[in-house]
């Protein structure tokens, strides 16, 4: 049996990940601020890159009719690679500018998103260096705040506490009870039952210091009672009718489980929306907010050094320029190519979610990744990217653009409903309800199965869990 080497041809269709293609990629998920950080760095290591000049900024149609006014010989490039005026020609005049938005949308003045007020620890470092002179208790006293998690619980044993100087368990002990009398009262607790107690002795239910000794007793011997919401087996333990026990619990429940949280308030978030949908007409449109994003070009200084009539300009300077150059061009297009893609996807939901931009939460349809890249003619992973970290302005409130891909729940009446929906449906029926007979799962399953839509018990159960609603036993107890 021969065996011999022969060349065969065959033409085969393969995907290859260019760095172009694997740039474009990486730009779709990015938020706008990353965005903008990326294009900013690029501008710093990429000197072909610069930003258009405010007062240099000019409409679109500006910017092509000044392109067609060009005698054809100062359109003429010295660059081999005619190609990139073609595909890149827009971007190659001084004169180019990006869609913007029609609509200005004003952000909240910065004096409004600045504060300087003080945290738990300053407040209470100065408590303690107005309340002991001795150094030691000092020292501890600052281990014991340096301690302290944002609600002002101590997270650190007394051992632990001890371990750290070395200092005695006794001085340690002292100096804990000198930061528990501070201001917040409870602070420097252990747990949730110290904070509750030190509450209480600091207080009274009608200004005389014996009302306090019912309370104390409930929280130091029946706490898990108390957290339970076990009302009747706490009132038999404590030997008092409800009537009597409901002060105390009252009492307990005004107190503050979490002291320090009010010195370190959570900072306001503000969501800046990377698409607005803005109804003109009857119709609704969607507009790209490219405020903060740098206006690019090229730098018409240095595409002079790819001029091979120029003496100055070596073939290594003209190397060295051209990877630049087109460095840059397939980072301007990546970036066209990403507004596009984001406005397409936009104007996909829009037209599935017509009825939710008109009416609100009930109509929202359900939706899936696949629906929008088939109506798009892009890919489905192409989509998922796309909707990551992107928020919409629209008439009903801003949503992260994830939002409005839900699973559909099956009904009667032929179309299929959002879960989204369900769980609003869910939430107004235990809200209509009768608080002293509030409604098992599986009477909420009937009333859906009334309105056409067929759940199981456990899917009830899961979406109540999902909007932390309790159960209808504990809805019960806490009436």
């Amino acid at each position: 049996m021969a065996i011999s080497q022969k060349l065969h041809t065959k033409l085969v269709q393969k995907l290859i990940l260019t760095p172009s293609l694997q740039q474009a990629i990486k730009l779709l998920p990015m938020s706008t601020l990353e965005l903008s950080e990326l294009l900013n760095q690029e501008m710093v290591e990429n000197p072909m890159l610069e930003e258009v000049p405010t007062e240099e900024l000019q409409p679109v149609e500006a910017s092509q009719e000044k392109q067609e006014e060009k005698p054809a010989t100062e359109k003429t490039d010295t660059w081999d690679d005619q190609d990139y005026e073609y595909f890149f020609g827009d971007y190659l005049d001084d004169g180019y500018k990006a869609r913007t938005p029609t609509e200005v949308k004003e952000l909240p003045p910065i004096e409004n998103t600045l504060s300087t007020s003080a945290s738990l620890a300053d407040h209470l470092l100065w408590q303690l260096s107005m309340q002991t002179d001795e150094p030691l208790i000092r020292e501890i006293g600052e281990a014991i705040i340096g301690n302290l998690d944002d609600d002002g619980q101590l997270v650190a044993t007394v051992e632990e506490l001890a371990t750290m100087g070395p200092w005695a368990t006794g001085e340690v002990e002292r100096a804990l009870s000198l930061v528990q009398s501070f201001d917040p009262i409870g602070v420097a607790a252990r747990d949730l039952q110290e904070c509750l107690l030190l509450q209480l002795r600091r207080t009274a239910l009608n200004g005389a210091p014996g009302d306090n000794a019912i309370a104390e007793k409930i929280v130091t011997e029946h706490m898990r009672l108390l957290q339970n919401h076990q009302v009747p087996e706490l009132a038999r333990k404590m030997g008092m009718s409800i009537d009597d026990l409901k002060q105390y619990i009252e009492q307990i429940r005004h107190l503050d489980p979490k002291p320090g949280s009010r010195f370190n308030p959570s900072q306001s978030q503000y969501v800046i929306p990377d698409v607005y949908i803005v109804k003109i007409e009857d119709q609704y449109v969607a507009v790209l907010n490219e405020e903060g994003l740098p206006q690019l070009r090229i730098s018409p200084v240095y595409r002079r050094l790819l001029d091979k009539t120029a003496v100055e300009n070596t073939d290594e300077t003209r190397a060295y320029v051209k990877d630049k150059f087109r460095s840059a061009l397939w980072l301007i297009k990546s970036v066209e190519q990403r507004q596009k893609t984001i406005h397409k996807v936009a104007s996909s939901i829009i037209n599935f979610q017509r009825d939710f931009l008109d009416h609100g939460i009930e109509y929202l349809r359900p939706l899936v990744l696949r629906d929008v890249a088939n109506d798009i003619g892009m890919h489905e992973s192409t989509v998922s990217r796309v909707v990551t970290n992107k928020y919409m302005h629209t008439p009903q409130g801003v949503f992260e653009m994830k939002y409005f891909f839900h699973s559909g729940i099956a009904s009667s009446y032929g179309e299929a409903v959002s879960s989204v929906t369900i769980k609003q449906r869910i939430r107004k029926i235990i809200e209509q309800e009768d608080p002293r007979k509030p409604l098992s799962d599986s009477k909420i399953v009937s009333i859906l199965q009334r309105e056409g839509l067929e759940l199981a018990r456990r899917t009830i159960a899961k979406y109540r869990e999902e909007l932390k609603i309790p159960t209808s036993n504990q809805r019960k107890v806490l009436y």
